[in-house]
């Protein structure tokens, strides 16, 4: 059995992507691993720190990316597909430059993809998800963010990224037959220095509405991106993978943050986790429901759970 590793990356050291820490967290249990690097700006060190992982699994194919393709996302998926097609593994295990893999899944995640190896039944794997939220103590548990998605996928099985690269599906758009694993991704992507993540915003928006569009939006915006309240979202009681141990150390905005439980600043747009209707719904749900989303978001056929 044979297992990639497989993403896409642009611009990562200039908007806070734990790139390396992401490669890292799997790399023990996949044979490869594909990076299709888009060229970033001037100041941008992605390739360097990708590079001092010293991996010889490691295969960078250097990208221009298609500003064509700047709407709604589609450039992301298209990047993903064009690095799923380089991968020659019998599983391809999909991990984005601000996601990571906890040490204690690997087995796990490796002792399924053997279990399954010849289950045609099975297009791949279906995984737990926790978004962190400011810092590296605040986890958002709420209604209207995803808490599964798809990360490993059979290869040559006429399957390729959708959208802006979330999940997956048949090229004839029919939903993946997937088993559920008890393994977590953990996303790290609404973690960034506030004016990083204000940063990153503006250049995430240029890609789904172009960048005339996107300098319009952050015209008059906050030279900082504002994480609201705080005190209103549930403290991570859990451990972080191990290769993040120095990223997290790094962590120096703290007092950035608005750590209690009242809004600064009243004006500002609420996110869906901070609006009562969504406060409800997911008190319902984690409460009373074990955590199963009302009308929630599902990509995929679940034929087993393990």
């Amino acid at each position: 059995m044979k297992i990639s590793g497989f993403t896409f990356v642009r611009n990562a050291t200039r908007y806070y992507f734990p790139i390396k820490q992401s490669i890292e967290s799997i790399l023990p249990i996949v044979d490869e691993f594909i990076i299709a690097l888009g060229a970033g700006d001037k100041d941008d060190q992605t390739e360097t720190e990708i590079l001092s992982i010293g991996s010889d699994k490691i295969k960078i194919i250097r990208r221009q990316w298609d500003e064509e393709l700047f709407k709604m996302g589609a450039i992301y998926s298209h990047e993903t597909n064009f690095a799923l097609a380089q991968c020659t593994g019998d599983w391809c295990f999909y991990i984005q430059a601000d996601e990571a893999v906890h040490e204690q899944y690997l087995p796990v995640i490796k002792k399924a993809c053997e279990k399954y190896l010849d289950d045609y039944r099975v297009d791949g794997f279906l995984f737990q998800y926790k978004h962190f939220w400011g810092d590296y103590e605040h986890v958002l548990d709420f209604h209207g963010w995803y808490n599964k998605e798809i990360r490993i996928i059979r290869n040559h099985a006429n399957i390729e990224s959708i959208g802006d690269a979330q999940s997956f599906r048949k090229k004839d758009a029919q939903k993946l037959n997937v088993v559920e694993l008890a393994a977590y991704i953990y996303h790290y992507g609404w973690v960034r220095p506030p004016h990083l993540m204000r940063g990153k915003k503006k250049e995430q928006e240029s890609q789904y509405w172009g960048k005339k569009a996107a300098e319009k939006m952050f015209e008059n915006a906050p030279v900082e991106f504002n994480y609201g309240a705080m005190g209103r979202i549930p403290l991570f009681k859990g451990t972080h993978p191990a290769v993040l141990k120095e990223w997290i150390a790094g962590h120096n905005w703290k007092n950035k943050l608005n750590l209690t439980r009242r809004f600064i600043d009243p004006q500002r747009q609420l996110y869906k986790h901070e609006k009562t209707k969504y406060r409800i719904m997911s008190f319902i749900e984690n409460n009373f429901l074990g955590g199963r989303r009302l009308f929630g978001y599902k990509n995929w056929n679940a034929v087993e759970r393990l």
